[in-house]
């Protein structure tokens, strides 16, 4: 048992794991993942490049199969799968994937589609003009060397990358525990941002900025904003908004978008499928054709639009729901020593700039040692020239090669290497002419040697150097900026352009939306038969009316408890009778998720609320700020019970009065400060009890001196003073605000009303009407009011809204029969409260 346990010595299985575990994650980060903040690449890359300049593929050369590349590098320097190594190799030579390729290949190798590189036996390939600049020098000990795999041969550490090819073609890899992904940019300006460096080495990042102004894509198309490449050259990690690039044309009366460029890394072909399958699913309205135009000339994809629609809202919508827009997640992960490190962007140029000092510093000495070595030998044979006929006869009288060589050592003071050179002397040397090409050279010689010296000993000189060839680089190979960067105030821009003005926002039940200016209704007297305000289809009807500003933020609030957020000027402005666009082309709201609030906000302060009713009677009290920043795919106001669903919010102070009317004609008062405030994803407290088959229709802020309107679904409304609705404490049943009949039909609308407004009604069959609320008689609780709007059978009043009047609202008035006032409810119907 004792020899058997020394064969099998016990070991610690989670020490183990854990040690074997960092081992083989340092080798994926230094072996193959991350790249060398040096050359910017990884090691697989800097293999297929010095193979193919150990096999004399340069740019001046013919092509060679792919095959025979892949087979050199994986015999020699790789000892992986060869479809790993062919597959790198293929993506060096694509032009929609590198910036500046470093391969050139003869064949299929892929496409922007996605299609894949033909086999490699097919393909041929040998190194671009550029790739000479990463292997540049790499002759004259500049770079350090290792053994390969297997011993045989030897292998570079790094290259000499004479550009800075890490930011100029960017990197991605997926390491153990972490990740790089480093976009590409411009050669011109990277070179300009390192010899800014040169000059001023305490640059700082935002006047680096000014020249490396962010990625540019091989596939060129737009950036938002500069705030994701600011905090990406700043920290290191960053995320960056990439937009297609396109413009809206009309032919013969229809609009159609094009598609020029599309985002980096964005498969062309699987994009147009999306497009396709969002428009066959109607989840984007609007587009009746597509079609992929691209061809060797460049890039088009052509979206056909009906003529009644908004091409912008259309490409908003492409944007928001396809890769016409993506994100890049910028993470500068580079290895600094072998380390992995997360650099900023001054990081990075800096560390690469040493690697250029220490270049030019290794092929300085070389290109020295050379330099001295060779003058040692013309020092030799000038000793000779001058005393050729001593030395011929040395030679003639020496036995043997070693022993006129000793005699020259000794007779003449010279090395072994000078007396060897003068062995070697062919006779011709000894012409005038050759004798004066030996002397020409020595002195070139000597000049060189000063030179190089003067260069190793000042660090200005060396730095001079680097500047001088990175800028020869750049006037031979930078070209123009593919990528546009679009600033983020766009949007703002935009404000500008649209006037500030009063706007009326409706919404069908199907969920089509449009913004209208308000004084787009005349105003006229209570009765009148109104106007057409929307075209709909038969089968829906207008469901929401609100009125707001032109500038403001709007805030969408849905059955389902959740918010969502727009400008209220990137709602389409249509015609008066146009029936909208889908608002699923503007929020992303899901299945059977309507729009049952909208709020305008200005700014979001800490001092207001947002207040919530739902149609069970539950209410809850939230911050506004907490509504500041939501996501596209909206955020959860309220959470609901499952029978439940979200009727009205309102925008208050904290110390308002809150009044709630219920279908079956029941009210409640209360001060909201008996609410106190929770947070976004609570459910609330009871506002009212309700009877059975009873539901909160409306829900209001209390004024001063104001008046509360009732509406009914058969078009019959009346004032009556806020004194008759006394303060009560909420979750009671309330008090009898209006006495439900056949022919009134269930309260709709409960507003609280100043008779200075004007009042928006709006029907089932899109009719609207805009009268002033002073014409509307004042009447008790008790009563059931007067007519409103006369309706057509069928029709019912479905939306309410209050509106500020216009100075130049139309007076024109239409129909103004006598006033039709029902009977006063039975005054035996008392106060019912809890």
């Amino acid at each position: 048992m004792a020899e058997e346990t020394s064969r099998f010595p016990k070991v610690d299985i989670s020490q183990e794991m854990r040690e074997s575990f960092i081992s083989y994650a340092m080798s994926v980060i230094v072996s193959r993942a991350l790249p060398d903040v040096r050359d910017g690449l990884k090691p697989v890359h800097r293999r297929i490049l010095y193979a193919m300049h150990d096999m004399g593929l340069t740019p001046d050369k013919g092509f060679r199969k792919s095959a025979n590349v892949v087979g050199e590098v994986m015999a020699n320097y790789h000892p992986h799968g060869d479809s790993a190594i062919y597959e790198s190799m293929v993506r060096m030579a694509q032009d929609f994937n590198m910036r500046y390729m470093l391969v050139e290949g003869q064949g299929n190798f892929g496409s922007v589609d996605g299609d894949p590189a033909a086999a490699m036996r097919y393909t041929e390939s040998r190194m671009s003009k550029l790739a000479l600049e990463m292997l540049r020098d790499i002759d004259k000990e500049t770079v350090g060397f290792t053994p390969n795999y297997d011993g045989r041969k030897e292998e570079p550490v790094v290259l000499p990358s004479r550009f800075p090819n890490l930011l100029v073609n960017g990197s991605g890899g997926i390491a153990v525990g972490m990740a790089t992904n480093i976009p590409p940019h411009n050669l011109g300006e990277v070179i300009d941002g390192v010899t800014a460096m040169i000059d001023n080495p305490d640059i700082t990042i935002p006047e680096l900025m000014k020249i490396i102004k962010g990625p540019d894509f091989p596939t060129a198309g737009e950036i938002l904003g500069f705030s994701g490449i600011r905090k990406a050259y700043e920290t290191g990690r960053g995320s960056i908004i990439m937009r297609a690039k396109t413009l809206i044309e009309e032919v013969k009366g229809k609009p159609r978008i094009i598609v020029t460029e599309i985002p980096y890394q964005v498969n062309k072909a699987r994009l147009v499928e999306k497009i396709a399958e969002l428009v066959r699913d109607k989840k984007i309205d609007g587009i009746t054709d597509l079609r992929d135009e691209s061809d060797r000339k460049g890039m088009r994809i052509v979206i056909e639009l009906r003529r009644d629609v908004v091409p912008k809202v259309v490409l908003n919508n492409l944007f928001k729901q396809t890769q016409m827009q993506s994100t890049f997640g910028v993470n500068m992960l580079a290895l600094v020593d072998n380390r992995p490190r997360v650099l900023n962007l001054r990081d990075m140029l800096y560390y690469y700039l040493q690697h250029q000092r220490e270049i030019i510093r290794k092929r300085t000495e070389y290109d020295l040692k050379q330099a001295e070595a060779r003058a040692h030998i013309l020092e030799g044979l000038r000793i000779a020239l001058d005393h050729i006929d001593e030395i011929i006869s040395l030679i003639r009288s020496s036995q043997t090669t070693e022993e006129a060589r000793e005699g020259l050592i000794n007779n003449f003071s010279l090395s072994y290497e000078q007396a060897q050179a003068i062995l070697d002397m062919r006779l011709q040397r000894l012409t005038g002419l050759e004798r004066e090409k030996i002397e020409n050279e020595y002195q070139e010689l000597q000049v060189k040697i000063a030179e190089y010296r003067a260069i190793l000993a000042d660090e200005n000189k060396i730095y001079a150097i680097v500047r001088e060839e990175l800028i020869e680089i750049k006037e031979k190979f930078a070209d123009e900026r593919r990528t546009e960067i679009t600033f983020d105030e766009d949007h703002i821009e935009d404000a500008d352009l649209i006037p500030e003005e009063n706007v009326v926002i409706t919404l069908t039940h199907d969920g089509y939306i449009k913004r209208l200016p308000a004084n787009t209704y005349r105003s006229q007297r209570r009765g009148g038969r109104g106007i057409q305000g929307i075209g709909t289809k038969d089968d829906d009807f207008v469901e929401q009316l609100h009125i707001t500003s032109s500038h403001d933020y709007i805030l969408f609030f849905t059955n389902k408890g959740k918010a969502y957020r727009l400008k209220c000027y990137e709602i389409p402005d249509l015609s008066r009778t146009a029936k909208g666009t889908p608002i699923i082309n503007l929020i992303q709201i899901e299945k059977g998720e309507r729009v049952t609030a909208v709020i305008p906000v200005k700014e979001f302060d800490e001092d207001s609320y947002l207040f919530f009713a739902t149609q069970k009677g539950i209410i809850k009290k939230t911050e506004l700020s907490a509504f500041g920043h939501i996501r596209k795919v909206g955020l959860i106001a309220v959470n609901l019970r499952e029978d439940d669903e979200l009727i009205a919010v309102r925008l208050t102070d904290g110390k308002q009065e809150i009044i709630m009317g219920t279908k079956k004609g029941m009210s409640v008062r209360f001060k909201e400060e008996d609410v106190r405030t929770i947070g976004r994803n609570a459910t609330g407290v009871k506002g009212i009890t309700l009877d059975p088959d009873d539901d909160v229709i409306d829900m209001d802020v209390v004024r001063e001196n104001a008046e509360v309107l009732i509406v009914t679904a058969k078009g019959y409304g009346k004032r009556t003073p806020i004194e008759e609705y006394r303060i009560q404490s909420r979750g009671g049943k309330g008090i009898k605000t209006h006495n439900v009949t056949e022919r009134s039909g269930y309260v709709v609308g409960l507003k609280i009303v100043d008779p200075s407004e004007d009042l928006m009604i709006i029907t089932t069959s899109g009719i609207l009407i805009r009268t002033e609320i002073k014409g509307i008689s004042l009447m008790g609780r008790y009563t059931q009011g007067v007519k409103l709007i006369r309706l057509d059978e069928n029709e019912e009043v479905v939306s309410v809204a209050i509106v500020a009047p216009e100075d130049n609202a139309d007076g024109m008035d239409e129909d103004d029969p006598k006033e039709e006032q029902l009977p006063a409810a039975d005054s035996s119907v008392g106060d019912t409260e809890e």
